[in-house]
């Protein structure tokens, strides 16, 4: 079991590294392809594609893991089964249901009455026929991981991610525009539903509960079981909603108040900020079970350890990284978007919504923590009640500040929510903070951050920046005297599951250790 675990995660943390780098490519084509103007007319439709992506999904997909997998432990194969087809069945009724809505009632609205924008029409209205075949996958996925069998997540994955790429390119290249783009969309989430379909019936079918001929299920023991699906999955779904808010009301609210030119800038800004946020969620990812089995065993000082540790490494990377981002936002931006300059007009959100992605990395780790210990009803509170503040934040300075309005709204949004969720993090597990190496990693921040602002603002300077600041943020460090004995070693043990930089880490984890011995035998 704990092979399969292993297994697993690694197979859906790579599913998740190729998600979110096929997200970016296709984000960093079309704005080049499109142009600001256009590029922020497809910025508007895309909140709304994974807000009725999730509507249609229901939340069935980690239902469906859950209860496939938990039948299957206690041998009730038959239950594992149906509820792949009853969910099936629930999911594919609501695709169909919120794929109309979108088409004839949603997008009419939103474009001629809240966004007053008619040339979004088509685009949203194209999101709806998405709607469908997301859900399919969406369902086939939760079977997947019921069995086990993550890799054919990756593969619906890949498939979806290569076509969407391929076929938007080429459909704006021959002059489809953001029409184009989206009917790519479509198509790459149609060619991975046919896909799973094809993995599902001529795959997975060994790996499935057997076909009992003697079991029967009435119409009403199917709506119990629909029941009991759809009870587990309101939380997810209301989480699920909340956490995309959070990331997509300040562009539903600025498709109200600026032009598609304006939300084009902003669009191309906003999946850079999120960078920092691979490290932070890969963290929350591994703390959630350890702290889970931490709590479970009564293990206080493991528990403890754990949370701390978890903190510490985290903001160690991602502090540097936002603080960079915001330093050099314009010669990033100059050098990702290097066919159309226009777009260095969005650094100034860039820059303050990377410091905001500092915010959601501890709130994500603080989140994980206080889910293994067996509370996720409080995180869903406080995401909830941040996304409405987002909202209004959202409304008040938009109009005032323009982009910078919506990104200064999410990153205090973000701070909001990581205070309360820090807060019962540490008094829920018992654990006392550490603060000195956290005011230690901000002091050294804050030094990296004052040579930045002497390096020229150029593409030449960004490339000093890489260079420089890193050097000087891990002599600060040093100087600080943050690293420990411990350290190091479970640095060390962390290098190991990178292979290819595991010598160069290494290394600097030598020299590291060489000075603070140096220093030690300075002082005495």
């Amino acid at each position: 079991m704990g092979n399969k675990l292993i297994r697993g995660s690694f197979i859906i943390f790579l599913g998740n590294i190729i998600f979110r780098l096929g997200g970016y490519i296709y984000r960093f084509l079309m704005a080049s392809l499109l142009g600001p103007a256009l590029y922020g007319v497809l910025g508007i439709t895309l909140p709304f594609q994974g807000i009725f992506q999730t509507l249609s999904a229901g939340g069935l997909p980690p239902a469906i893991a859950k209860y496939v997998a938990e039948y299957e432990a206690t041998d009730q194969k038959d239950l594992a089964r149906q509820t792949i087809f009853t969910s099936l069945k629930i999911m594919f009724f609501l695709g169909c249901f919120f794929g109309v809505i979108m088409v004839v009632v949603a997008a009419p609205w939103l474009a001629y009455e809240y966004l007053h924008k008619p040339e979004t029409l088509i685009p949203l209205q194209i999101v709806g026929f998405i709607t469908p075949f997301s859900v399919i996958v969406g369902a086939f996925r939760g079977a997947f991981q019921g069995v086990y069998k993550m890799e054919y997540i990756l593969y619906t994955r890949a498939v979806e991610q290569l076509f969407m790429i391929l076929f938007s390119v080429g459909f704006v290249l021959i002059g489809f525009s953001v029409v184009g783009a989206l009917w790519g969309t479509v198509l790459g989430f149609a060619l991975s539903a046919v896909v799973a379909v094809y993995i599902f019936k001529f795959h997975m079918y060994k790996y499935m509960p057997k076909e009992n001929d003697n079991f029967k299920m009435s119409i009403k023991e199917e709506l119990k079981l629909a029941g009991v699906l759809v009870k587990f999955a309101i939380p997810v779904i209301i989480t699920a909603i909340a956490e995309m808010g959070i990331y997509n009301i300040c562009t539903l609210v600025m498709g109200a108040f600026l032009t598609t030119e304006a939300i084009g800038f902003f669009a191309a800004a906003d999946p850079i900020s999120r960078l920092p946020l691979i490290i932070s969620i890969s963290i929350a990812t591994t703390i959630l079970p350890a702290s889970s089995e931490a709590f479970s065993s009564g293990n206080k000082k493991s528990l403890g350890k754990y949370v701390n540790e978890s903190y510490k490494f985290s903001l160690l990377f991602v502090i540097p990284m936002c603080v960079g981002i915001a330093a050099f936002s314009i010669p990033i931006l100059k050098l990702l978007y290097f066919t159309n300059p226009s777009y260095v007009a969005g650094a100034s959100a860039l820059a303050i919504l990377s410091i905001g992605m500092t915010f959601y990395s501890i709130f994500s780790i603080s989140t994980s923590i206080i889910q293994g210990i067996g509370n996720p009803r409080i995180p869903m509170y406080i995401l909830v009640l941040g996304a409405i503040f987002c909202l209004v934040l959202n409304w008040w300075l938009v109009p005032i500040m323009g982009i910078a309005g919506g990104a200064l709204a999410t990153t205090l949004a973000c701070l909001a929510m990581m205070i309360p969720v820090m807060f019962f993090a540490f008094k829920l597990t018992d654990t006392r903070p550490q603060w000195t190496p956290i005011f230690k990693m901000i002091s050294a921040s804050i030094l990296m951050s004052v040579i930045a602002l002497i390096i020229p603002k150029s593409i030449i300077g960004l490339f000093i920046g890489i260079i420089c600041c890193p050097i000087i943020y891990l002599v600060s460090l040093i100087l600080f005297r943050f690293f420990t004995k411990g350290d190091i070693i479970a640095l060390r043990e962390y290098s190991s599951k990178f292979k290819g930089f595991s010598g160069i880490i290494n290394k600097i984890l030598d020299i590291i250790e060489k000075i603070e011995s140096k220093c030690s035998k300075m002082k005495s």
